[in-house]
């Protein structure tokens, strides 16, 4: 009837001199008591023949769960017996080989589903904007302590040398990765890295499974945690094989593309636009849809998103194939245009950035033919009419440039936007003088009325 300490002793106290009869005499003595005498031994501690029995059962004992919300204080001891057993078994899988038994796989995936395949708390703000982790607090998980633990251990098991997808196939399937999927819904960034990592070592180990979280990313990237999803699908990118299947390539230009319109696009912006740069560096071909893509999606009236669409197009424009370029040059620099002429300074400042990059010099000049007399008639108007002087001096820097790739065509465009100026003014000129006779006759007829 004595008392018994549950806890697992410390290293110092450990006994190193146990007999394998005393300690399955402890464990029957705990049994016939009906405690939890699993947490009192370090598995490293016992023979190998019990190592396995006693594995199960810590792992078993470990899908006890805990109240953080409701009662943080409540069972203060035995969410540290259960946090300390949880570190044990991480190490124990780390260092030790040949501990991955086949018994051991369905405990395993069993206790991280029981920790956590659970129902998340509602959205902090559900009719707001989409969560952008620069501007807002985060909502922690209170049950961290455990789940970081159970994610650790679980990585581990993925990582392990011993590990056996041909057995671990039969628990790890399809409905272990949709539950898997839907946790990302949780607003704990923590847990969305870890999240990602274990799906994307879930990937990498079972061949039968990458079909199926391809297609099930693809369904859910419009929902929620777009950012971590695109950084797993650049780990995916990377890894396909050339030639690219019709498969990847509706995924580039019907799943990711079309991301480009989503309003909260600077939250994930970065990673999509990597995941596009992989895509043209494995298939150039691909970069003529990409590019007028981009130009169908590119905003109107919000100047942010603008030098977001700059900074991608750059990116793009890095990694493009000169015979790629030619089919998209005219389009693209009518954008660049655009873009010069914008009254907001930071649209015109990122665009005329573009002459600064060697490579993309490189392009014009072989092709300043056809597009110095595209960009000429922008660059000359704001040189002279711009508010900001520094977008001044790059117009004059890309003016400078132009005039000392082909010395002869800028004078022949400054002479055709010459003409055309002084066609447009004879127009106005015109138009003035209809609407000078126009008002003389109705000055002349003031009694007429008009019938509509």
């Amino acid at each position: 009837d004595g008392e018994y300490c549950l806890a697992p002793v410390s290293q110092g106290d450990r006994a190193t001199n146990w007999k394998s009869k005393t300690i399955i005499d402890l464990c029957l003595i705990f049994q016939r008591l009906k405690l939890d005498y699993s947490f009192i031994f370090f598995l490293v501690d016992v023979p190998a023949a019990e190592q396995e029995k006693l594995f199960i059962q810590k792992l078993r004992q470990c899908c006890v769960l805990f109240d953080f919300v409701a009662d943080p204080l409540s069972d203060l001891k035995w969410k540290e017996v259960k946090r300390a057993a949880l570190s044990e078994m991480v190490e124990y899988i780390t260092h030790n080989r040949n501990v991955i038994t086949e018994p051991i796989y369905p405990e395993v995936v069993h206790v991280f589903a029981v920790n956590m395949f659970r129902t998340l708390p509602p959205s902090s703000n559900p009719t707001g904007a989409e969560f952008d982790p620069e501007e807002d607090e985060p909502t922690l998980e209170a049950a961290w302590p455990h789940l970081q633990l159970v994610y650790e251990f679980f990585l581990r098991f993925l990582e392990s040398p011993d590990f056996q997808p041909n057995i671990a196939k039969k628990y790890i399937d399809q409905k272990f990765v949709l539950q898997l999927l839907e946790l990302f819904d949780s607003e704990d960034p923590r847990e969305r890295d870890f999240l990602k990592t274990t799906l994307h070592r879930i990937y990498g180990k079972f061949l039968g499974l990458r079909a199926y979280i391809r297609k099930q990313i693809n369904n859910i990237f419009y929902r929620s945690s777009v950012a971590y999803f695109l950084s797993l699908s650049c780990s995916i990118i990377n890894g396909f094989a050339l030639p690219l299947k019709e498969e990847h390539k509706v995924f580039l230009l019907k799943v990711l593309l079309p991301l480009h319109k989503v309003k909260p696009l600077s939250v994930y912006h970065p990673q999509l636009a990597y995941c596009v740069v992989q895509f043209l560096e494995k298939d150039s071909t691909l970069t003529e849809p990409v590019v007028m893509a981009l130009l169908k999606y590119w905003p109107k009236t919000h100047s942010p998103k603008e030098v977001m669409f700059l900074n991608e197009l750059e990116e793009i424009l890095d990694v493009i194939e000169p015979s790629e370029f030619v089919k998209v040059m005219e389009p693209l620099f009518r954008q660049l245009a655009k873009c010069v002429s914008s009254p907001h300074f930071q649209v015109a400042e990122r665009a005329l950035y573009y002459w600064n990059n060697e490579y993309i010099m490189s392009l014009i000049s072989d092709n300043a033919a056809k597009i110095l007399p595209i960009m000429f008639p922008s660059l000359y108007r704001n040189s002279k009419t711009h508010w900001n002087k520094t977008i001044h001096g790059l117009i004059y820097n890309a003016l400078k440039l132009f005039m000392e790739m082909n010395q002869k065509l800028f004078d022949d465009c400054t002479q055709q936007f010459k003409a055309e100026r002084q066609k447009e003014k004879a127009k106005l000129k015109e138009r003035e003088e209809a609407w000078l006779k126009i008002e003389n006759l109705a000055k002349a007829n003031p009694q007429v009325c008009l019938h509509y």
